[in-house]
């Protein structure tokens, strides 16, 4: 094999990589030799077929299999031997005819192009200051919570009188559409609570004022976005019987209240909801940190980037944001703006997410940061479990699939670097209020 540097500038290599017929054709008649053991066709002995009709009925084939494997190994090799390390999967281009090739007629000769990964020296994390917010729950927030809680747990009593907002009615119901039933239209001792909006706008509202033993009928539209595709949009008729109107009682916060969600007294109620809300505060100051440490990590860093890596992550976030548009669902300021100057701005967000990417990949690299088998077992569990009954294909998928399952292990790679930066950088804790720290969270 004879490899040619036909072009260096910046991150993009061409070369010209040449292997001659001769080679070819002895590694072909090694296959053949290899396989003709096991060759069992009609006329002949088993393992008796000869090398030369072998190569007669199946030459062409195996030639072509051949072809695939050097291109492949030759590639490989090529960039081995110069030390480059490929940003992106090599664009290989025959340069004679690929049947002369596999007819034996012709050397393989090709040229290949690759963009390699830029060549930096990553900051010294150990001299990283970093400021970390950090927010613990307050006895007012816990007991807001405690509030909370006991309203989505509010018990109702039998009252006496007409239904009002908030109330609980306990109905039969029967819906038509022009006098015809539809499915999933009746039910019977359905409890619901007036102004909850469980049910289609309207339905409720026509409830008010009803009473214990009245029956009426409640005429409403389903709405044009409602998820049965033959209800949408159509007028209905519900035929109500009211069973029950009850009215909504007060519920005292005491241990009582915490036996009925399963918790020994008050106390260990409090506990759970302190944790709650520590561990959503904590997930905050995850992000907080991490942002101010990949910002000082962007400004630390400036060299090249593989221009087909920064066009992958921009493709990726303009379809994300061409989704976005169609859904109408774009932020007042996007909204002002023209597609070339969003196009801008996501491009340079593009390419701070590759230069970090390949700064946190550098110094993880460096450090001898790994994804554990047991870590990346327990995020393949992970993603089959959003899969009920389909866990078995998901996890063979990823197993048989290693670009896919790269793209599942990156994210945990990512947070195991950081929380090896964290570890080397002079870290000040910042007490903030909740406040504080969810709006700059939120700012972000």
């Amino acid at each position: 094999m004879n490899v040619t540097e036909t072009k260096s500038e910046g991150l993009s290599r061409e070369f010209r990589v040449t292997i001659p017929k001769g080679e070819l054709a002895a590694k072909l008649n090694d296959k053949i030799t290899e396989i003709q053991p096991k060759m069992n066709l009609k006329g002949f002995r088993p393992g008796k077929v000869p090398a030369a009709h072998i190569k007669k009925m199946y030459g062409k084939s195996i030639m072509g299999d051949i072809v695939n494997d050097l291109v492949n190994e030759s590639s490989t090799k090529a960039l081995e031997e110069k030390a480059l390390r490929p940003a992106s999967r090599p664009s290989i281009h025959l340069d004679v005819a690929a049947d002369k090739v596999v007819a034996g007629e012709a050397d393989l000769d090709y040229h290949m192009h690759v963009e390699v990964m830029p060549d930096f020296e990553p900051t010294d994390v150990s001299a990283l200051s970093i400021e970390r917010m950090v927010a613990e729950p307050t006895e007012e927030e816990i007991n807001d919570s405690l509030k909370r809680i006991a309203e989505s747990n509010k018990s109702y009593g039998t009252k006496e009188g007409k239904a009002e907002k908030d109330d609980q009615v306990v109905i039969d119901f029967v819906g038509s559409i022009d006098g015809e039933k539809f499915d999933g239209g009746a039910a019977e001792d359905m409890p619901l609570v007036i102004g909850s909006g469980r049910f289609i706008p309207g339905f409720e509202d026509q409830l008010i004022g009803v009473s214990a033993g009245d029956e009426v009928n409640v005429n409403v539209t389903f709405p044009e976005e409602y998820q049965v595709e033959t209800l949408k949009g159509k007028p209905a008729l519900f035929e109500v019987k009211v069973k029950e109107v009850k009215g909504p009682k007060e519920t005292e916060i005491g241990d009582e209240f915490a036996k009925t969600l399963g918790l020994e007294n008050l106390d260990a109620l409090k506990e759970a909801v302190k944790g709650q809300l520590s561990g959503d505060l904590n997930f905050a100051t995850r992000q907080q940190v991490k942002r101010v440490l990949l910002d000082a990590l962007d400004e630390r860093h400036a060299f090249d980037l593989p221009p087909l890596m920064v066009k992958a992550e921009f493709d990726q976030i303009w379809s994300q944001f061409e989704e976005e548009k169609k859904a109408d669902r774009l932020s007042e300021e996007d909204k002002t703006k023209s597609d070339e100057d969003l196009r801008a701005e996501y491009h340079k967000i593009a390419e701070r997410r590759v230069r970090l990417g390949l700064v946190l990949a550098e110094i993880g690299r460096r450090a001898g940061v790994q994804v554990t088998n047991e870590e990346l077992g327990q995020v393949l569990r992970q993603e089959a479990s959003r899969y009920p009954g389909q866990e078995k294909q998901v996890i063979d998928f990823y197993r048989q699939n290693p670009g896919a399952l790269s793209q599942l292990q990156a994210p945990v790679y990512e947070e195991k670097v950081v929380d090896y930066i964290l570890s080397q950088a002079t870290v000040t804790d910042k007490y903030v209020t909740r406040e504080e720290l969810m709006k700059e969270v939120g700012d972000e």
